[in-house]
This record gives structure tokens, C-alpha cells and sequence, in this order.
């Protein structure tokens, strides 16, 4: 398995294969949202307590999920880029701390949307939106900190370690509304609580959020390997092919 996973660490050969991903997975994340957003904007029914305002659900949970799901991916490539010094997972971090960012600032939008109709406000200093808003300044810090040094390798490594030290406010996340008395609701089990007619679009809105995230990942991932590699013969020469073409 290491092996592989060494093998598919070369520059050359991630690059070619996110290459050969995106289109699929680009497709795959536009028709999971159509079909989710579709489903849920369009027929799904409005809630009996909340109207058509849940309909943000569609919106919101699929992003505030991945906020968090993105970051525990970026500690996973961060730690690997740390213990065994892969280059690739450091700029695999990279590559998703934007996306992470935008993820976490459009569950927050979404979330304060939500709120004005439920709370009456557009802000409280709740538990879980003040844990959220720390998680999307730990995004910015990552993206400033890996773009504050020259030596790329620097640049992981001092990124990595602030990565791994922003895991603790994911549990601070997911709990908050169990440890403290908050106005958000309290979790959700999807299975149980939430209606069939509303959970299979939520379902597939999730998954598309999720291709999505991936798609956009790999397009950074290609853009970064080139900038990093630029000067080996193999990124020369595909440059010289594209000005050929």
C-alpha cells in the first residue's frame, strides 16, 4: 500500500491523474446538486414549524458539514506531510484550504440566513456559529502561512503544524451544542429525525458538496504541481506541447 501511495506521490503522475478525474468528477457534482437542490428547492414540502425557510437546509448543512470534513482531510495530508515528508501532501493541504475557507464562510452566510427568521438575529455569539467563525480563521491562517515563506518546504511544514493544531476546534464544533446551552439546534440525526422527502435531496446535495469539493481540489492540486515543479524537464515539456496546441 505504501508503495502505491509513494507512486502515485510523484509530481508527474498525480498531476496526469487529477487531470483524468476532473471532468467525471465535475459532472458527478453537477448532477448530484441539480438533483438535489432541484428536488429540494422545488417539491420537497415546507416544514410545519419553519416554512419554506428550511429549505437553507439544502444550503447550509451540506457546507457546514464539509467545513469541518475539509479541514480533518487537510490534518490527515498535513500529519502524512510531516512524519514522512511528503511534498505532495503538503500541497495537497494547500490546495484544500481554499475551498475549506469558502465552504466555512458559506455555511456562516447561510447559517446567520437561517437564523434572522428562527433567532430574530443575524448573529448571537453562539457556541457553535463563534466555534465555526474560528475554523474559517484557521483556514485563512493556513493560506497566509503557506504563502509566507518562499521555501515551499518551510512553507508546509509551519502550515502543517497549525493545521494539527486547529483539530481541537473540531470536536469543539461538533459538541458545542451538547456542552453548552446554545440557540442552535441540537444535532441531527438524519436517519430519525428528518422526513424522507426532505433527507434523500439533503443526501444528494451532501454528495454533491462532497464531488464538488474534490473537483475544485484537484484543479488546485494540477495548478500548484506545475508552479512547484516548473523547472523539470516534464513540466517543460508539457508547456511547450500547450504552446504548440
Amino acid at each position: 500500500m505504501w508503495k502505491l501511495l509513494h507512486q502515485w506521490a510523484k509530481p508527474e503522475r498525480l498531476y496526469r491523474l487529477c487531470g483524468r478525474l476532473i471532468r467525471w468528477l465535475a459532472l458527478a457534482a453537477c448532477a448530484a446538486l441539480l438533483l438535489g437542490w432541484g428536488w429540494g428547492f422545488g417539491f420537497a414540502p415546507p416544514d410545519y414549524q419553519q416554512g419554506d425557510s428550511v429549505r437553507m437546509l439544502y444550503l447550509h448543512v451540506p457546507a457546514a458539514m464539509w467545513s469541518m470534513g475539509i479541514y480533518a482531510a487537510m490534518a490527515v495530508a498535513a500529519f502524512t506531510g510531516l512524519v514522512w515528508q511528503m511534498r505532495m501532501a503538503d500541497l495537497a493541504a494547500a490546495a484544500m484550504a481554499p475551498v475549506g475557507a469558502v465552504f466555512t464562510f458559506i455555511a456562516l452566510v447561510t447559517g446567520s440566513a437561517w437564523g434572522k427568521p428562527m433567532w430574530g438575529t443575524w448573529w448571537v455569539w453562539d457556541a457553535r456559529l463563534t466555534s465555526e467563525l474560528v475554523l474559517l480563521f484557521f483556514y485563512l491562517g493556513v493560506m497566509a502561512l503557506y504563502n509566507a515563506f518562499e521555501d515551499r518546504r518551510l512553507a508546509g511544514r509551519a502550515a502543517g503544524i497549525l493545521i494539527l493544531v486547529g483539530v481541537v476546534n473540531l470536536p469543539i464544533i461538533h459538541y458545542s451544542v451538547q456542552w453548552w446551552n446554545t440557540l442552535h439546534q441540537g444535532s441531527t440525526n438524519m436517519q430519525q429525525s428528518i422526513d424522507p422527502s426532505m433527507r434523500t435531496p439533503l443526501r444528494w446535495a451532501i454528495l454533491g458538496y462532497l464531488l464538488f469539493f474534490v473537483t475544485l481540489t484537484l484543479m488546485r492540486l494540477r495548478n500548484l504541481i506545475l508552479q512547484q515543479e516548473r523547472q523539470r524537464p516534464w513540466a517543460v515539456a508539457l508547456a511547450n506541447k500547450e504552446r504548440r496546441s
